[in-house]
């Protein structure tokens, strides 16, 4: 079965929303740890307000390693409209997002990203189908936003690794402890 993994970026106080506003730094540690994360993912899941705001960044982009692995990745897109931006390997997803997650994690293949997309993330997390969660914390108080853990029921974590960039930010990945799946 292949591993659903939420990858956010934070600020210290948990705000996922708008990371180009707590995000000064990024150094050599941080593009480690996204490769690694990117390594093992052949899918992404991505909320409708993400994949707008990056069919319209990405494909011009050579931010690497993300760049290319994004624009190379196939995109499924929770939205009930109709994708209004062309993007390569991207499609929406027709119906429930975590009916489609769960169904897609049966398939034969690697991990399946869930990046940027707090909503997607809130959903798949509350209906107990994240195996994963790889944060990247900002040393930043962002004091707005919305926060990628609020509204969710309670859920055990697993401390996998943590480590400190030499920006000061923490990278840490936790696995889901589950009794419901």
């Amino acid at each position: 079965m292949r591993k659903i993994v939420v990858y956010e970026l934070l600020s210290l106080d948990g705000v996922a929303e708008r990371p180009d506003e707590f995000f000064a730094d990024w150094d050599d540690a941080m593009d480690a740890n996204l490769a690694e994360v990117i390594a093992t993912q052949d899918a992404v899941v991505l909320g409708r307000r993400s994949y707008a705001e990056w069919a319209g960044y990405w494909p011009g982009s050579d931010v690497e390693p993300f760049a290319t692995f994004i624009n190379g990745v196939t995109k499924y897109v929770a939205t009930s409209t109709p994708l209004d931006q062309d993007w390569a390997k991207a499609s929406a997803i027709d119906g429930d997002p975590v009916a489609f997650v769960r169904e897609l994690r049966q398939q034969p293949g690697g991990d399946i990203g869930v990046h940027a997309s707090i909503s997607v993330a809130q959903a798949l997390l509350a209906a107990d189908v994240v195996d994963e969660i790889r944060l990247v914390i900002a040393p930043r108080i962002a004091g707005r936003g919305r926060r990628l853990l609020d509204g969710l029921p309670p859920i055990r974590l697993e401390s996998l690794r943590s480590r400190t960039s030499p920006s000061g930010y923490l990278l840490v990945d936790y696995r889901v402890l589950t009794d419901r799946r």
